[in-house]
């Protein structure tokens, strides 16, 4: 079960957050923070920006989501942490990019 399964209709939202053992929580935001996510008590929790359209949520878990499948989370060093950010970032933009690019290439077989 991935993110693939999910943006090829195959699964719910619901089913992938379930095995990733995430949640999604609600909150406001400073600006320009769209969302985040954080690992607390072995649960994934997915915060989203409360101001923001429904596209722009659905379209931040789906980002935040790429961060699970993509051990992020495990990956992140303190003290690098801030060098790192961009490149995690750019990593997770990419792969949801390449999932959709994967998916349109399965329909037109």
């Amino acid at each position: 079960m991935n993110l693939f399964d999910l943006l090829s209709k195959q699964i719910t939202q619901s089913d992938l957050l379930n095995y990733y053992n995430a949640t999604v929580v609600y909150k406001s935001l400073p600006f320009l923070v769209d969302g985040f996510v954080t690992n607390y008590k072995d649960i994934n929790v997915i915060v989203i920006n409360n101001e923001l359209s429904t596209y722009m949520k659905k379209k931040t878990i789906l980002h935040e989501l790429s961060h699970i499948e993509l051990c992020h989370l495990g990956q992140q060093d303190k003290e690098l942490l801030q060098f790192k950010v961009k490149k995690y970032e750019d990593e997770a933009d990419k792969y949801i990019k390449f999932l959709l690019e994967q998916i349109q290439e399965q329909k037109k077989r």
